[in-house]
Order: C-alpha cells, then structure tokens, then sequence
C-alpha cells in the first residue's frame, strides 16, 4: 500500500478559537455556501465526537456522488479535527482511505493559519491524478474562505 500527502495552507486574519469555531459547522455552514461541491452533509451515527459517522453527498461539480467518514479526533481547545473517508465513490475505487487532518494556529499578527493535511493511503501503486488533486485543493480553499466569510456575516453566531 502507498500513501502520500497533500498539505493546505490558508491564512486568516481571525484568532484561531474563532475560526474554529466558525470551522466547527462545517456541515452546516458547506451546503450554504458551495452546494456545486456540497449537497448535504449527513450524521448517521454518533453526536459529533470521535467515532460519528457522517456520509458527503456531492454535488455537480465534482465527479463524486458520495463519501462516508468517521471523526477520528476532536480538540476544540487546539483547534484541531481529524477525519477519514472509508467510504464512497470519492475514494475513486483506487483509495483504502482519505485522512484530512486540520489545525488552526495562532499567526503572530494576531489572525491564524488554517492547515489541511490530506493523507490518500493508496490500495496499491496507483494515485489520483495531480489534475484531481489541484481540483480538490480549490475546493478546500474557497469553502474555508466561504466558512470565514460566512462567520464574519454572521458574528451573532460565533
């Protein structure tokens, strides 16, 4: 089995905890924003904590219909949330899993830095195409800048 790993990085000009807490209603917050890439995020088990399980249902601009992933762990007091994909079209018949590790962390001009590292662990020598891979690195780009857009519309909220 192969893996690699695709790193984001995107600065914001709001404290950490903020934007972590604006980032933390994700499943609420993505379908507003990008319904082309988010139809519906969907708990169907758990409350939120390690070990829920949530299924993406993706919309038309990506070529996926679906994928499933279990929240592996949760640290509001470090910013931080991990979760795997072990599910769906989007692991592209060529993925055991998809890792996305995020942090949020404290910048020195008082904002913060949202970093993604998304660990695709292969079923063999095969990987998604780097065309793929810029796709996605898009998307996870504008919707954390449509998440901080919509925190800062909505300050009552957060």
């Amino acid at each position: 089995m192969t893996s690699f790993t695709t790193e984001i990085e995107i600065p914001s000009s709001f404290p950490a905890d903020k934007v972590f807490k604006v980032f933390s209603d994700f499943d609420t917050i993505a379908p507003k924003i990008n319904p082309d890439v988010f139809k519906s995020i969907e708990t169907i088990e758990g409350n939120g904590g390690v070990g829920t399980i949530k299924v993406f249902t993706f919309g038309d601009a990506v070529p996926f219909t679906s994928g499933k992933y279990k929240v592996v762990a949760v640290d509001p007091s470090n910013c931080s949330y991990t979760y795997s994909f072990f599910e769906g079209d989007n692991l592209m018949g060529i993925l055991d899993s998809i890792t996305n590790q995020i942090k949020i962390v404290p910048s020195a001009d008082g904002g913060s830095i949202f970093k993604q590292t998304i660990i695709y662990n292969c079923k063999g020598d095969e990987k998604p195409s780097e065309e793929l891979l810029k796709i996605e690195k898009d998307i996870y780009e504008k919707t954390f800048k449509g998440i901080e857009a919509y925190g800062i519309a909505h300050p009552e909220n957060y």
